[in-house]
């Protein structure tokens, strides 16, 4: 119970830390680069390797469900014929709270390569795939919350958490609508509560 309280006690402070230092003006960047490759007819692809590919995943359809259609990148399978999904302009948002993580390194040299534009959410302003982005959004926690300080607790956190301001600005950006909205997610309890109240 005691280790408990230590990780309960960590999340919080770990989220009051991201709260008072959000990256605001780089979620702008963001969006606007979403935005503006959207317009132009190009696609937004979301990629992670370990954890962060469940991350990529959530992204993934919370973006498509909200108004900006997103699609999963395996970053491993991306090095092995999948970057075939992405082409010159669309955007890739790239996540890794190392942010040296080999396999997405190689990943992101291939997009890269092919004309993607990388987004990269990472907690280390001074790795690699952050200082080889075009837009780095920083996630940090000064620890993940357990006696390990090793799995990625605390990190994926504040990596959704930071996700989810960018999906917040999209969909305020479009306006979106519950009728528009219902449009995407019509089954289960939440269409059902959406179509009873149109």
């Amino acid at each position: 119970m005691t280790e408990l309280i230590k990780y309960l006690d960590t999340i919080k402070e770990e989220i009051a830390g991201l709260i008072d230092h959000v990256p605001a003006s780089d979620l702008d960047k963001a969006k606007n680069c979403i935005l503006s490759a959207k317009k132009k007819g190009n696609r937004l692809h979301v990629s992670g390797i370990g954890k962060p590919s469940y991350v990529a995943g959530y992204l993934a359809s919370l973006l498509s469900s909200t108004g900006t259609p997103a699609y999963f990148l395996d970053g491993t399978e991306a090095i092995h014929g999948s970057s075939g999904q992405v082409v010159e302009g669309d955007v890739v948002i790239a996540i890794s709270n190392s942010g040296e993580t080999r396999e997405l390194i190689d990943a992101i040299i291939t997009l890269k390569n092919n004309g993607a534009i990388i987004i990269s959410i990472t907690g280390n302003k001074e790795s690699w795939i952050a200082k080889n982005s075009d837009i780095a959004l920083i996630a940090s926690v000064s620890k993940e919350g357990d006696s390990l300080n090793k799995p990625p607790r605390a990190s994926i956190i504040v990596e959704i958490i930071v996700l989810q301001c960018l999906t917040i600005l999209l969909q305020e950006e479009y306006g979106l609508t519950p009728q528009q909205y219902v449009k995407w997610h019509p089954g289960g309890s939440l269409g059902r509560s959406i179509k009873q109240n149109l």
